[in-house]
């Protein structure tokens, strides 16, 4: 009967372990794929402004030298990523594999102009900087036109302010979150040995005695659940990089590993401070209270 009963109780330990490990490794892993975002959020945002397109419309009249001079200085100017001069000829091409048909059959010449599509920096997509470039394009003699989607440009940027700001506010909440889950998973798990800490403390054990192995277990708990936690971000890190290469997520190993560093602590300090808290709190109650 004794023996039945131990093997019981062992059985509910290490589910209860389970349970604390599972809890923080999830709490962990979420928390850690937030501080992704959070690292990467303004090289995702650039990505997308660096893709928007100034279109700079030239003339029939133009002459090489002068399409060449202005790309060079357009490739030299501090604002510019990458150029690109389409020929009217490229256009017409483009547009038949779009349209799936040629349509100079039905103009009978190529209405199309030369063009340098001119794609810029990301801190420099706002709507002064592109007037002021569209501006300067304008002011030579051969070109026509310049062409950007200014809404786009307006749209993308008020978003990422309103993006970046939730961002923060959900981290903050997520961070709260995570803390009270952990520690909740650490109490029920210091619980289970309540009148194990009543009995220690009757016989004359202090308080530190007592909480230390509590403590020591817990925080070997949190580096395995935060180990884990660390598995799955690394799998979702490579899988992403791998998947969207644009976005060159590894390129800036320092902000990973210190946040795979801070993801770790977090467990250990989360995990130390939560069994600190609960054992004290047992340890203060009086034994008629325990069965509460």
């Amino acid at each position: 009967m004794s023996s039945s009963f131990e093997r019981h109780q062992k059985r509910r330990l290490i589910s209860s372990y389970f349970s604390v490990v599972l809890s923080i490794a999830l709490v962990l892993f979420l928390l850690g794929l937030l501080g992704m975002l959070i690292l990467n959020a303004k090289k995702v945002s650039d990505h997308f402004k660096e893709q928007v397109v100034v279109t700079i419309y030239l003339k029939d009249t133009a002459k090489d030298i002068e399409i060449k001079q202005l790309q060079k200085s357009l490739a030299m100017a501090d604002y510019v990523k990458s150029t690109e001069y389409v020929s009217k000829e490229q256009a017409a091409e483009f547009m038949k594999a779009e349209n799936g048909e040629d349509f100079m059959d039905f103009v009978g010449y190529n209405p199309l102009q030369n063009s340098i599509d001119v794609h810029l920096k990301a801190a420099f997509v706002t709507s002064e900087h592109l007037e002021k470039i569209s501006s300067d394009a304008l002011n030579k003699d051969f070109v026509d036109e310049v062409t950007y989607d200014n809404d786009l440009v307006n749209l993308m940027n008020d978003n990422v302010k309103k993006i970046s700001f939730w961002v923060l506010v959900i981290s903050g909440i997520f961070t709260l979150i995570a803390v009270l889950l952990i520690n909740s998973s650490i109490r029920l798990a210091v619980y289970s040995k309540r009148f194990t800490i009543k009995t220690m403390q009757m016989v004359g054990a202090t308080k530190q005695f007592i909480r230390r192995p509590f403590v020591w277990k817990s925080v070997r708990l949190g580096i395995i659940g935060a180990l884990l936690a660390l598995i799955g971000m690394a799998i979702v890190l490579y899988y992403l990089n791998k998947t969207f290469p644009e976005l060159e997520l590894l390129n800036n190993a320092t902000l990973v590993i210190l946040l795979f560093v801070f993801v770790f602590a977090l467990g250990i300090v989360i995990t130390w401070i939560s069994t600190h808290i609960a054992t004290q709190r047992f340890l203060n109650l009086k034994t008629d209270q325990l069965y509460y």
